[in-house]
């Protein structure tokens, strides 16, 4: 029944490209849609000096100013060959992906054959789109090569959790389904680009966009080259909206604000806030109970929308309460969002980090390797592991959770064949908090044995000399080629 309902959206939505291109042949935003074919390969976790094979997949994007071409960022990520083809055109050329950001789901492409631009004009940016707005997207769905679009209404102006990055950014609802395939697409107002077209939704006809004010950051932030990414403050707060609470920490009855909870390591907010600390206003704007601001008339979202508007290394004005004591701050924004986690999202464009010893394999813990036991809420990983991505914070003591992934048989290794997921706190006698940590403890230690010990005070010994006697034969008998992933080498 799944697979009726699919194929007989992909039918309507060819349907619909044929039947509604007459009525839009004179937009000059059709010259500038273009269809991105990507091929990727995908790192496999279980076992980290392998990949899996090759995986080809289509996306949608369209032409902007310097002759770029703006996607989405999971429409190629890790990839490893991409090619574009403009809308009724046959001819493909190879592109190159420029800046990606994968936070805001955003990515740029290059074509350095110029011919690919000829008769094309590049799409402008325009507003942020009001809700009861009538927008347009445009992409190429799976299932056909011809350009389609889709009109819609938007709905929602407000932080919404972005699928590729876990990250809540400001974005766009839109009454108007996007089918797999015009993910990267441009969504247009007056032949503006007012979104790119980002994910799908659970819902029947509901799409959802990046809309202008992250496309214009990202836009920005890029000009130099590289991508910084969207700043963050570094801290946890939470809502006020309980009397008694406002009361303890002294705030007036005209007064609202949030409470800030904990303040993460290495967060640019350590020495100037605290926790206990009421946060009034940012830049001049009131920041409500329940932690919302104004951004335009009559229209209200998360409070780090403010702060996200912000580039690497901006300043931002802060009016506290602190003690029962106003006071005015500024803060530098030098780190950016989602620093502060123990164990990183889902990662992409990277291989990942692993050391072999002694068919001991080891890597840091992280959501791509939870993904090996299947999608979100990965309920069949240890709870151990899962708690850690849920809960953990970075420490001085662990700034990562370093985890024995699994043992490769040998003789030197008889008796911990079984081990798997264990998490490790002590190499050698030394603290581990990173896998820096790790390697530094097995390779700089002269005694006779190996110690290794988990965080419930497991132990695993191995002979330091037989460990250097048989350590390359483990890697040639599971042919492995280096004992290490490229990143720990130096």
């Amino acid at each position: 029944m799944k697979k009726f309902l699919i194929v007989n959206i992909i039918s309507y939505a060819v349907v619909l490209c044929f039947s509604l291109q007459p009525l839009w042949a004179h937009s000059s935003v059709k010259e500038s849609v273009v269809k991105v074919y990507a091929t990727s390969i995908v790192q496999d976790y279980d076992e980290p000096w392998k990949t899996y094979s090759q995986e080809t997949s289509s996306g949608s994007g369209c032409i902007i100013s310097g002759n770029r071409i703006l996607t989405a960022a999971h429409v190629v990520a890790d990839q490893i060959f991409v090619q574009v083809r403009r809308a009724g055109k046959a001819e493909k050329y190879t592109a190159e992906v420029g800046q990606v950001a994968h936070d805001c789901d955003l990515a740029i492409l290059k074509v350095k054959d110029p011919s690919f631009f000829l008769g094309t004009q590049p799409v402008e940016t325009g507003a942020l789109v009001q809700i009861g707005d009538n927008v347009t997207t445009y992409g190429f769905p799976a299932g056909g090569d011809k350009l389609c679009r889709t009109e819609g209404v938007v709905s929602r102006v407000e932080h919404t959790e972005y699928v590729h990055s876990s990250t809540s950014l400001l974005a766009c609802q839109i009454d108007a389904a996007i089918n797999p395939g015009s993910s990267g697409g441009p969504v247009v107002k007056d032949d503006k680009l007012v979104g790119v077209a980002f994910e799908l939704s659970g819902g029947e006809n509901i799409g959802y966009m990046v809309p202008t004010p992250i496309i214009s950051h990202f836009l920005d932030d890029i000009k130099d080259g590289t991508y910084a990414g969207i700043p963050d403050l570094g801290i946890y707060t939470q809502k006020m909206e309980n009397s008694g609470l406002r009361t303890k920490f002294g705030m007036r009855d005209d007064q609202t604000g949030v409470l800030v909870s904990k303040i993460y390591m290495g967060s640019p907010a350590e020495g100037i806030l605290q926790p206990g600390d009421v946060i009034l206003s940012i830049d001049g704007i009131n920041v409500a109970n329940d932690a919302s601001v104004e951004f335009r008339k009559g229209e209200r979202t998360f409070y780090r929308y403010l702060i996200q508007q912000k580039h690497i290394n901006g300043q931002i004005r802060l009016k506290i309460l602190s003690n029962q004591e106003l006071k005015n701050v500024e803060i530098q924004l030098t780190k950016p969002v989602n620093f502060e986690r123990l164990v990183p999202h889902e990662q992409f464009d990277v291989t990942p980090t692993y050391y072999v010893f002694g068919g001991l394999v080891f890597e840091p813990l992280t959501e791509n390797y939870l993904m090996t036991w299947g999608e979100a809420p990965y309920s069949d990983a240890p709870s151990a592991l899962l708690n850690y991505y849920q809960n953990g914070d970075r420490t001085q003591d662990r700034k990562e959770v370093v985890v024995l992934v699994k043992v490769l048989p040998d003789e030197i290794n008889a008796g911990y064949h079984q081990l798997r997921d264990r998490v490790v706190s002590y190499v050698n006698g030394r603290k581990i908090s990173t896998m820096e940590d790790l390697v530094t403890a097995f390779e700089q230690h002269d005694g006779k044995y190996h110690v290794l010990e988990d965080e419930n005070g497991y132990n695993i010994v191995l002979g330091r000399d037989e460990v250097e006697g048989n350590g390359e034969a483990i890697l040639n008998k599971f042919k492995i080629i280096s004992d290490r992933s490229i990143d720990l080498k130096s």
